[in-house]
Formats: C-alpha cells, structure tokens, sequence
C-alpha cells in the first residue's frame, strides 16, 4: 500500500530541512536502512535513510526545495505500485494549505496530521509550523495537481521552484512560457538559465572602432552593466544567521580584551611536534588551557535557561565541553572536544583534527557539534589582530584569538626585547557572568598561556 514519506527531524534542534539531492529515482526499488535523499539540517548535511524496503512511487519536494517538519516530501509503497489514488487523497485537501509554503512539490496540503494516513511520521516530540502532514506548495500553485509538463502559452503560473521564480524575475524571463525539466514538470533553475541564454543580449554602447577614448573631445566611457547574483538564505546559512540574531539580541554581550606574550606558549607547541615534526595545533593548546581556567572559574563554564514561561535559571556544568568555530564555504560550524580538563593536548588535538575533516566532509552527527559550553575563535591564521564574536549558546562566553606578532617589549629590568605577542577578546554574557567574573578569568587564562605550568598546579 502507498504511504507518504514525510520530513523527519534529522538532529535536535531541526524545524525545517532542504532537500540537497536524492539518491533514489523515481520508480527506484531500495532496502531498509539505505539513503533515500541527502537533506541540509541546521548545522550539516544529513543522510535520510530508508525505513523499510519498498520504491520510491513519487517525489513530491525537489531537490534544492524545502520542506518543515512533518511535510509530506514524496510516496513509497511496493514497486510497480501506483501513487494515483493516494496523490487523490492529497489533492483534496489542496484548500485547505497555507499559502507561502516553502519548497517546490507537485501536490497541494493535507487537512489531517501524518498519522492519519499511516506513512514515515516525523520524530517525535517534533513541532511542525503550519500543521503536520501538508506538502509544501509554491504559491499560487492552486489545489490540483500540475500537469507533467505547464502548457506552452503563459496562460496562469507555472510550477516552479522558489529559486526559478526569483532567478526568472532578475533575468527578465516569462517563467509561464518555459517548459519545465524538473519532477512533474517543474520549472527549475537551469530551464531558467537555459531560456535567458537563448535571447540575445544587446551590445552596450561605445566609441566607434579604431578610436580612443582620449581622441574624442567630452566622450565619457559607459560604464559596465552591474550584475547582480541572489541566493535565498536557506538550510544552513539561515539557521545561523537566526541563532546568532538570538543570541546577540538575547544576550547582553560585554567584551574583555587582554594581549599575552605567547612566547613560551608557542614553545611549548614545538617541544610537543612527533619524530616526523608535526605539531599540536594552536586551537588545542588554547582549549586544554582554557579547561583548566574554567575549573578555576565555574561561573564562566555556565549557560542562561528558560522555560518559555518566564522563568529564568543559570545552568553550572561540571566539565569543559569546548567548541572551536570551523568556517565551511556554506556557513559555520562548531565541532565539541567534550571534556578537555580530563584530556591531554594531543588527545584534544586528534579529536578536534577528526571533527574538523568530518565538518568539511561528509558532515558532522548533532551531538559532536551541539552543547559547548565555551568556544574559541581563532582568525590568527588570515591575519586578523583581534576582533569581537558572537556568543555561541549554550555557552555564556567565547574566546575570540588573534595572530601571534613580534612586537618590542619593554621587560621588567629596563631593556626592550621583541616578543610574539597575542590579543584575547574574550566575549561574555552579563546575564550570567558579572564583569569581575570574567575579568578574573581571562586574568587567569592570559598567565596560563605565558607561563603554560600554571595549568598543572
């Protein structure tokens, strides 16, 4: 018996989901437990596995289209099986959806809830915005389904995607007039790029051939055509740009700034290289050092709490769960070293080296990017002297690091010595931490990194 398969909540904190690509065809048989489609959370890039053997009847939500939690994004069953009576079922509750849905589909909204159709509900415990079970629908796509391919004439809107539609418009290209590629005849983003590259764009204006520009009295050059390229913000880049909002706006931020002589820090990195002369990197020296001033400093390895009703509680955590910031070229990410005061520096060097290749690629598991309780940001590698960050929650403070530099130093008995020195920003939130507090901190932590023995008194 068909069944849709809907959205689930890949990781904790997903709401809504954009489907990157399928790894299943149409009509396609597969086996339990194998990636249906491949699916952009929060933070990473997730593999949607099978529920159980069957084919892929339908897909509903196109690749690159998204989709919120508990949308109905295609329909399995046996293979050879036909979706048409279930896609009935679909349709006839198309009047009831909400327009503005996110995510191309080729079927309208359900009136009920995933459950009462039977199908792959979404995890449990799960809210979903606009009501389980609907299809995400483009606007004005009415409430039958389109057909396999949108007429020829531009007689009312064509089925599209949400990136067709505004690529179209900065084009300058009918979309009622392109005939789709995409699932059910779906005008997508190449058809755009295809039709516009059909027409012939006009030559700009300029000085006869053979002349320069210096030679004709008053003549002024046109300038060139700006273009302009959009990208909607969506998956990954969207999500981070709402929680660092949240948290910038949420919580009163206050910044610390410290420079240190990193000398024997930096030291300290070479005498730890192996036989073959790789070395620690600087990230885990800075997150073994900062465990050791949090153990000193519990109110710092805290985070603000509430419960949707007003009540407000300081959560005291017992270890040090460090996040080091990782820039990926669709946004940003923070892999978690758990517990650094218990570990040594090359086993948080390893660890955080593993994270970090599983960041950039295949994607990191939510709970290895979830729950620091302090995080460090390191900009030294472009350049950057000293800069302030956002505070990443759950955590109430970050650690923001500038490049080491040879500066002259004036040294205690008179003399000027050129030392490699290093600025500390450290960010704090004053909900949770009191400036003295913090001050006291990065007091702490500035002589843990001149002279790295401190930690181990």
């Amino acid at each position: 018996m068909a069944e849709k398969l809907y959205m689930i909540a890949l990781s904790p904190t997903m709401t809504e989901g954009t489907l990157t690509r399928w790894k299943v065809a149409e009509g396609q048989a597969f086996k339990a437990g194998s990636v249906l489609c491949e699916v952009e959370t929060d933070k990473a890039s997730m593999d949607y596995e099978a529920p159980k053997d069957g084919a892929l009847l339908k897909i509903l939500l196109a690749e690159g289209g998204r989709a919120a939690v508990g949308d109905v994004i295609g329909i399995i069953g046996k293979a050879g099986e036909s979706p048409d009576s279930l896609l009935a079922q679909l349709t006839a509750g198309a009047g009831e959806s909400s327009p503005g849905t996110a995510g191309p589909a080729t079927a309208a909204a359900l009136p009920a809830g995933p459950g009462s159709e039977g199908g792959v509900p979404p995890a449990s415990g799960t809210s979903t915005s606009g009501g389980a079970g609907r299809i995400p629908a483009a606007p004005g796509s009415g409430s039958s389904l389109p057909p396999s391919a949108p007429a020829a004439e531009p007689s009312g809107p064509a089925p599209s995607s949400p990136l067709a539609r505004v690529l179209a418009a900065e084009l300058g290209v009918d979309i009622r007039s392109i005939r789709g590629t995409g699932p059910g005849g779906r005008v997508v983003k190449r058809d755009v790029e295809a039709a516009a590259a059909g027409r012939a764009s006009p030559a700009p204006a300029g000085p006869r051939p053979g002349a320069a520009p210096s030679a004709i009295p008053g003549l002024r050059v046109p300038a060139a055509d700006q273009t302009v390229r959009r990208e909607p913000v969506a998956g990954k880049r969207a999500v981070i740009a709402r929680r660092l909002s949240e948290s910038f706006f949420s919580a009163p931020h206050y910044y610390l700034k410290r420079t240190v002589d990193a000398e024997r820090l930096l030291a300290l990195r070479e005498d730890l290289a192996d036989a073959e002369g790789r070395k620690p990197s600087i990230n885990a020296l800075l997150a073994k050092l900062s465990a050791a001033a949090l153990a000193r400093h519990p109110a710092v390895n805290a985070g603000w709490t509430e419960d949707g009703n007003g009540n407000a509680a300081v959560e005291y955590r017992s270890r040090a769960d460090v996040g080091l910031a990782v820039a990926l070229p669709d946004g940003l990410i923070t892999p978690v070293v758990r517990d650094c005061g218990s570990k040594g520096i090359l086993d948080i060097d390893r660890e955080m080296s593993d994270l970090i290749a599983k960041a950039k690629g295949p994607g990191l598991a939510p709970q290895e990017y979830t729950g620091a309780t302090f995080t460090i940001t390191n900009l030294g590698g472009f350049g950057v002297e000293e800069f302030t960050a956002i505070i990443n929650p759950p955590g109430s403070a970050i650690l923001a690091v500038g490049a080491a530099r040879a500066e002259p130093v004036a040294m205690p008995d008179g003399t000027v010595s050129v030392r490699r020195r290093m600025s500390l920003t450290l960010g704090c939130d004053h909900r949770v931490i009191d400036g003295a507090v913090g001050a006291a901190f990065l007091q702490d932590l500035a002589r843990m990194l001149e002279e790295p023995g401190r930690a181990l008194g």
